[in-house]
């Protein structure tokens, strides 16, 4: 991915949180490629994995930890301390889907999706994002389903996990302003980490649905990554900017 001089994170620290996810090795290599060195924060060691793998070793690193709790947050940040003095770049992927019937999701299911989501979220923006308050800089961007502001049937836990998210975006944006923090959401559509023919994709209703009938890839996503994590994005926080194929756009 060619990186314009302005956005070129060189020398910058970056987390990667992620619940796990096709997307997640290629954002971790997006900012990677833009010069970021970058550490992981996976809820499996299963995704942990596949990151370190993309990434190719050091001077990247991360943990397998889950972060929701209070005993997953302190291993994960005792492992970035080991390594760095601090976060130029934190970057949440709280996007553990969760699809049932309404009525028929269990209040212990309804937790564990806001936890997920949610809830590992606040922690990890609350102890980062601090530091970052304290330094005077830092760039948070957190990573939403266009769902955050749509409805869609079997979906209410799932949507309300990423509304929260992205009013957790603009408050924070609001608080943390003054102290050259910038806060935003990137916003995905329907994507597919695998490599699908068109006229296969094109098969289901929701592929039709979208304006650009097509899924994502993760590699439309990493650009606009890249930007909201560059010193280049200063008038810009938050925003929730879709990287959706116009489907938030659709009536």
């Amino acid at each position: 991915m060619p990186v314009l001089p302005e956005y070129d994170l060189s020398g910058k620290v970056a987390i990667l949180a992620t619940s796990g996810g096709d997307e997640a090795p290629q954002l971790a290599s997006a900012l990677a490629e833009a010069g970021a060195t970058v550490f992981a924060v996976a809820r499996r060691e299963s995704s942990l994995e596949s990151i370190l793998a993309i990434l190719g070793g050091e001077p990247h690193a991360g943990v397998s930890a889950e972060i929701a709790t209070a005993e997953g947050l302190r291993r994960a940040m005792a492992a970035f301390d080991s390594q760095h003095s601090h976060a130029d770049i934190l970057v949440n992927d709280a996007r553990s889907m969760f699809a049932k019937p309404f009525v028929q999701i269990a209040g212990e299911e309804w937790d564990e999706v806001q936890s997920r989501n949610l809830r590992a979220t606040f922690l990890l923006c609350q102890e980062v994002g601090g530091r970052m308050v304290e330094r005077g800089y830092g760039r948070i961007v957190n990573l939403i389903s266009v769902l955050a502001e749509r409805g869609m049937i079997n979906g209410a836990a799932f949507s309300v996990s990423q509304a929260g998210l992205l009013a957790l975006t603009r408050s924070l944006a609001v608080e943390w302003g003054r102290h050259n923090v910038r806060v935003n959401a990137l916003g995905t559509g329907w994507s597919t980490g695998e490599d699908i023919p068109l006229e296969v994709q094109r098969e289901e209703l929701l592929v039709r649905y979208t304006p650009l009938r097509r899924k994502g890839r993760p590699a439309d996503v990493g650009p606009l990554l890249v930007f909201l994590c560059s010193e280049s994005c200063d008038y810009n926080t938050g925003q929730p900017i879709y990287v959706d194929g116009g489907l938030n756009a659709h009536p």
